[in-house]
């Protein structure tokens, strides 16, 4: 077994141990503290923390767009790929004090296929049953990681459901890309009746409390952790003024658009506003058109005391978050899940 040592974290005055053959932040989620990340794989920077004491400490292989050579000498580390050899304090840098304490312990799991159905052309909603345990329990917008079968690989999809309670279900909105590893044995393989190995849950891409104005950006498989955040609207019956602008290329890459419309029925201050940015002429499309932060813009001109959650492909969310800072939502309040894509170190 691999030595522990204590990493603690600051300006929190956390304290834990973590072992050696774990990352730092594998190990804080393990004991249930949330710390702030996203791909897991040193290509974000979303972990990036500053040492503050202790010099013992490797890092498995990053990007150094995330972490440059010079910051690296300077102290910073990313939190997804260093082990601690010794004990560390480490300063945060990018953290939610109100999250930060209110993680749930990661669980490993066996899960059976219910079903895979197709939403779109190249979406598909999966549904799995728990095996083992029989409830796992994840706060809506959070996201498990798959281990693919006979590799070493695993990826990440986040839950669309808002709990396994009572069903012991797990829902995901899946993209299907050509060459991905996941995603094509998704398509080409996987079968109802199959089991999946899963652990998690990961992230803070949840919903915050409070009055304050909620705006959703979504695109792609971006669908799948905001869906479940509407859902928990639904749900809690929460009054929150509440807007979720989706963007797409054409009408048949829409999905959910039944559910989403009831849930505008049933919650009067919530709006579902989709956008195709190359509508077909079949399509007779007579919703709104052009890119997705376009659509925001013209429907958005004063966002201030709102809180902004956003998830979709990297273009779409490296152009929503200037434009949601210069609609006067507050940079920490602006929450975010970037998917990477097939070529990526975290291809789908």
């Amino acid at each position: 077994m691999a030595e522990k040592h204590v990493v603690r974290f600051e300006p929190v005055g956390i304290e834990i141990e973590i072992d050696e053959d774990q990352t730092i932040l594998r190990g804080a989620a393990e004991q249930g503290i949330m710390l702030m990340h996203g791909c897991k794989e040193g290509q974000c920077a979303a972990c990036k923390s500053f040492i503050l004491d202790g010099e013992d400490i490797e890092h498995d292989r990053y990007s150094t767009f995330a972490l440059p050579d010079y910051e690296l000498d300077e102290g910073y580390t990313l939190l997804c790929r260093a082990h601690a050899y010794e004990d560390v304090t480490i300063e945060l840098l990018n953290y939610d004090e109100e999250m930060i304490r209110s993680g749930l312990p990661i669980q490993q799991g066996v899960a059976e296929v219910v079903s895979k159905d197709a939403v779109t052309h190249d979406m598909r909603h999966l549904i799995l049953r728990l095996i083992e345990p029989d409830e796992i329990k994840f706060f809506p917008g959070q996201y498990m990681d798959f281990a693919i079968p006979g590799t070493e690989a695993t990826r990440s999809f986040s839950m669309a459901n808002t709990s396994s309670r009572e069903s012991g279900l797990l829902e995901f909105v899946i993209k299907v890309y050509p060459d991905g590893k996941f995603s094509k044995f998704l398509a080409e393989k996987l079968a109802e009746g199959d089991r999946l190995d899963i652990s998690g849950p990961f992230g803070v891409f949840t919903l915050r409390e409070g009055e304050n104005d909620l705006v959703f950006v979504g695109g792609g498989a971006g669908m799948a952790p905001i869906l479940s955040l509407l859902r928990t609207l639904g749900e809690r019956g929460i009054q929150r003024k509440a807007t979720f602008f989706y963007g797409a290329r054409a009408k048949r890459d829409l999905c959910f658009e039944a559910e989403l419309r009831a849930l505008e029925a049933k919650l009067p201050n919530f709006r579902y506003i989709p956008a195709l940015s190359d509508a077909d002429i079949e399509d007779e499309w007579d919703g709104e058109t052009g890119f997705v932060t376009d659509v925001v813009k013209r429907h958005a001109s004063d966002l201030t005391g709102a809180h902004a959650y956003v998830c979709g492909p990297p273009p779409m969310v490296e152009a929503a978050l200037p434009l949601l800072a210069q609609l006067g939502v507050e940079e920490k309040r602006i929450y975010y899940d970037k998917f990477t894509t097939t070529g990526d170190p975290g291809e789908q």
